[in-house]
């Protein structure tokens, strides 16, 4: 399998594992994108929570360059070290949401 498949593999585990956690609760529903085309890949959480509209995104990623950029993780689990242990080496995962100045100082690569 190529890198970039095992990629696209890996993060919709990822997604598709926490959109199973979240499962049940309420009229809120997980949805999972996955824009296989442009590599933009998401969970996130639609419907309604008594009169409170909730929607927003949970985790996105996106492959870029042939590498993971982790854009937004509202977790407590540590997705890089989770796609680390899956096997993707840290010069191939770039945590997005820290500015390219606090990504130096990281375990993982800068862009």
């Amino acid at each position: 399998m190529d890198k970039i498949d095992l990629y696209r593999q890996h993060i919709k585990q990822i997604l598709t594992e926490h959109a199973q956690i979240s499962s049940g609760k309420d009229t809120v529903k997980p949805e999972l994108i996955f824009d296989l085309e442009h590599d933009h890949y998401q969970l996130a959480y639609v419907g309604w929570q008594g009169d409170k509209r909730v929607f927003g995104p949970v985790m996105h990623f996106d492959i870029v360059n042939g590498k993971i950029w982790i854009q937004y993780n509202g977790t407590e689990e540590l997705v890089a070290d989770r796609l680390v242990e899956l096997g993707v080496p840290p010069s191939d995962i770039v945590v997005g949401f820290h500015s390219p100045f606090k990504r130096q100082f990281t375990a993982y690569a800068v862009e």
